[in-house]
């Protein structure tokens, strides 16, 4: 079989890919074959579970903006941004009938907050312009020939073609198809794959389950992990701490869950963290529960506070023990006083006067550095089953920014997650693989129609 272009991979940046490759040769009157071969069978599986199936699938920052949430590549994806900038996706989305709506910080969602939507929108548009998208076609191998590649697939078939697009993501969730099949091909056609590793994922402090560096997301929780697990919490700090030292501070929301710390303040330092984690390196994240007041102010609070509950005539007869609880119940969520007091022994000191006689004492001090300085030491991370994106990929200094291209194989394109580029959570991975697939698909059409002149 033979198509002109073909797309590797049915996800965001195929999708994009196919469908901006189709409209180049469509609107230079060409009738040019475009074919997106995806294994699974549907396309775009991951964008169905992305932002809890509501998919926040751009963010409208301007590039200044934006480029400082892009944790590698930035300079790589600069053209691609600016030949598809995020308020031009939007357009894309609503020009096909999906209406949008734009949240806090700037991400966009589908009004209808359905992830499905966006892929329905992608597919009809690839549809509308004569793509052919072939699900359930799993690709075995690639081979690269003079001005012609020829695709394998795992049912005997065969395509040839003369322009080749690998879009087949990385190695996060592969349930959904990514399972870094695209990675092997690049090195067979002689790209570096800088190593990989998983980002915008749980981190596991100790205790919360068992075992170190990479901890199934099944693995079951101890007492400590069903204590925190389902807690939110809300503009809150979190440092990043490697060797003992800060390398990053953030203030944010936060999720315990079952697979760790997560929510958008752990995924920002999940990299990080998950980075020097694999090289070897101690790792903790420190929470500040109070990130607006300073030690001293809430230890005055705080002792405010103990004094009212002390004289309220209601805590006549209340033990020491309780009285805390009462104290912590306003300083925090309810729900996170037990393990708030499990991991924070210190804040409570039982003085022994004799044999039967012993006296509880609450120390308030304790209590407010414990809230500005509640230490989790990292075990370790859940890894690509349910992290978001995967870091590294294909070395960025072997492909040309301006079109996608390789600078080794002629004819051959990469865009998406394949690349050695990732983004913070937030919108930013999906803009990534819009404006990189929609450049990589502008440029094999340009490069077709110049070869067929």
């Amino acid at each position: 079989m033979k198509s002109d272009i073909i797309v590797i991979g049915g996800g965001a940046s195929g999708l994009m890919a196919a469908y901006s490759a189709a409209r180049y040769l469509r609107e230079r009157e060409s009738d040019a074959m475009v074919t997106v071969l995806e294994k699974m069978p549907r396309p775009a599986r991951k964008i169905m579970i992305t932002g809890k199936g509501r998919c926040n699938f751009t963010n409208l920052k301007d590039w200044n903006d934006f480029s400082v949430h892009i944790c590698n590549g930035a300079h790589f994806v600069k053209n691609a941004f600016f030949n598809l900038p995020s308020a031009k996706v939007i357009d894309f989305f609503e020009e096909n009938g999906m209406k949008t709506v734009v949240e806090r910080g700037d991400r966009a969602f589908p009004r209808s907050y359905h992830a499905s939507e966006v892929v329905d929108t992608l597919v009809n548009a690839c549809n509308g312009l004569g793509v052919r998208i072939e699900c359930e076609a799993e690709v075995s191998g690639i081979e690269a020939g003079p001005k012609c590649f020829s695709v394998s697939l795992a049912d005997g078939r065969s395509y040839l073609a003369k322009s080749l697009i690998v879009a087949t993501g990385g190695l996060s969730y592969p349930s959904t198809g990514s399972t870094g099949d695209g990675f092997r091909w690049a090195q067979q056609c002689g790209h570096k794959v800088t190593p990989t590793f998983p980002s915008l994922t749980a981190l596991v402090p100790k205790a919360y389950k068992e075992g170190t560096g990479h901890i199934d997301r099944s693995a079951p929780l101890t007492e400590l992990g069903e204590k925190l697990c389902g807690i939110s919490l809300k503009n809150v700090g979190l440092s990043l701490e490697v060797e003992g030292n800060v390398v990053e501070n953030e203030f944010g929301d936060l999720d315990f869950t079952d697979g760790g710390i997560e929510g958008p303040l752990g995924f920002q330092l999940s990299r990080k963290a998950v980075k020097t984690l694999v090289n070897g390196s101690r790792v903790a994240l420190v929470l500040d529960m109070k990130p607006g007041v300073e030690l001293t102010e809430l230890s005055a609070r705080i002792k405010e506070l103990w004094t009212s509950i002390d004289h309220d005539p209601r805590s006549r007869g209340v033990r020491e023990k309780e009285k805390c609880r009462i104290l912590l119940g306003k300083l925090m969520p309810w729900e996170l006083i037990p393990a708030f007091t499990a991991m924070n022994p210190q804040i409570m000191t039982l003085e022994r006067k004799g044999r039967s006689d012993s006296k509880l004492w609450i120390n308030l001090v304790s209590i407010a550095k414990a809230l500005k300085d509640w230490r989790f030491d990292i075990a370790g991370y859940v890894g690509y089953e349910r992290a978001v994106v995967t870091a590294g990929g294909v070395a960025l200094d072997e492909l040309v920014a301006k079109t996608m291209s390789s600078r080794i194989v002629e004819g051959l394109y990469f865009c998406g997650e394949i690349l050695d580029v990732d983004c913070e959570t937030g919108g930013y991975n999906l803009q990534s693989a819009f404006c990189t697939g929609a450049l990589a698909g502008q440029s094999s059409a340009k490069a077709l129609l110049e070869q067929l002149k």
